[in-house]
């Protein structure tokens, strides 16, 4: 906010956000989502505007465009963590989390497009994200493959890749279907079925 002192601006390592930094620095990133993804060359005062915020509040708190860029992939992967958090990969019946897992993926990767389809800096909370992702990822397909979802000799981590693609495709393809519940339940079926008539 404009009257935010530099020390409110820029917490110390480790000592959270005040609420109204924090509402203001969740308006910066949302801003810059819908910015970017519009022009991805678009500057940092541009995003300022846009999040209706004073153009100094958003230098206080990134030092150069690409450290801003840098905040909103590691932003954008936290929404998508907490999406899979939401979907209880380690608890839920398989199929019940793949499905739901599934349909909010969709959902986050929708409202974080730019910031998702950012390549992840090694090292960078993004990357460490990511990583933990895939690793719930082939655990729940684990789990899958131990009831009978998944045949017994599959390759998980081939698994996993079909998959993402298939999210992938659910969300670049050119269909008319934009609903994610019925996007989740493609991609899940056509993981576990594929195209074939299911009594073959």
């Amino acid at each position: 906010m404009i009257g935010e002192s530099r020390a409110d601006a820029a917490p110390q390592a480790g000592r959270p956000l005040r609420a109204d930094a924090e509402r203001s620095m969740r308006a910066i990133l949302e801003a810059a989502e819908r910015v970017l993804s519009t022009n991805p060359a678009a500057s940092m005062e541009q995003v300022a505007e846009a999040a209706g915020v004073a153009r100094t509040t958003i230098h206080r708190r990134f030092a150069s465009r690409q450290a801003l860029i840098d905040a909103l992939a590691d932003a954008a992967v936290a929404h998508l963590r907490a999406a899979i958090d939401q979907g209880r990969p380690e608890t839920a019946p398989p199929l019940v989390a793949l499905h739901e897992i599934t349909a909010r993926v969709l959902r986050t990767k929708i409202s974080w497009r730019f910031a998702l389809d950012l390549p992840a800096k090694a090292g960078s909370a993004a990357a460490e994200g990511q990583q933990d992702i895939a690793r719930r990822c082939l655990e729940l397909f684990a789990r899958a493959r131990d009831l009978g979802l998944l045949a017994a000799g599959a390759d998980l981590e081939w698994t996993r890749r079909v998959y993402y693609a298939l999210i992938g495709e659910a969300l670049h393809g050119d269909g008319e279907q934009t609903d994610p519940d019925i996007l989740a339940g493609r991609v899940v079926e056509t993981l576990l079925h594929g195209v074939s008539p299911r009594d073959r």
